[in-house]
């Protein structure tokens, strides 16, 4: 199915405002943005203490998230786990922590920086089970039918091509696979004007 009809934004503009944004935040995390970021950001939107408290601070730091994917539970014991947007990694060790070493996680993002990040994190914690990949939620470097379960958080509000990313979604995930989103949701249509600031979209 042919989605840019649908796009009413340049895509390669408006990745370049986003990655610019998040390379500002895997930098300096505490530099003071028009969102929380860190472990207020993770209080904020309702992250349990027990995922928090045994991870150390430069795991939780630039965290910049808008809701809480564990919601309704952390990933079984040995599942396959897909972040879009992984950011920092926050919830990518959440995942990987709980699925075990008899899982697998994997974290997707195509800041460079925040890839950089999380990496360290996971490789600080020794957590074997976790990796990150560069990539787009449009483009998901992941094999067909091979996830248990999707979780994003904060990042499809980022993407103009949403069909194209939840074609990809439905594309990853097996037959029962579960996809557990975290985002923000308007109830009104937004104008089209508004719909073409770039601006309004990258955070």
């Amino acid at each position: 199915m042919d989605t840019e009809s649908s796009v009413i934004v340049n895509r390669t503009d408006l990745r370049i405002q986003v990655m610019k944004k998040y390379r500002e935040v895997a930098g300096n995390p505490a530099a003071g943005y028009h969102f929380f970021t860190g472990r207020k950001a993770a209080d904020h939107v309702g992250y349990s203490a027990d995922l928090l408290e045994a991870l150390p601070p430069e795991v939780i730091e630039a965290f910049a998230g808008v809701a809480n994917p564990f919601h309704w539970g952390t990933p079984p014991f040995g599942a396959t786990v897909v972040d879009i947007g992984s950011g920092a990694g926050l919830d990518s060790v959440i995942a990987a922590r709980s699925v075990g070493p008899e899982g697998r996680v994997i974290g997707i993002d195509m800041t460079p920086e925040m890839l950089d990040r999380a990496q360290a994190s996971a490789e600080a914690l020794g957590l074997i089970q976790l990796e990150f990949r560069k990539g787009l939620a449009e483009e998901l470097p992941v094999a067909d039918a091979s996830v248990d379960i999707v979780i994003s958080n904060g990042v499809l509000n980022l993407v103009p091509d949403k069909l194209g990313a939840y074609s990809e979604i439905r594309r990853v995930l097996k037959p029962q696979g579960e996809f557990r989103i975290a985002d923000i949701v308007v109830e009104k249509p937004v104008p089209e004007g508004a719909q073409r600031d770039i601006d309004l979209w990258t955070g």
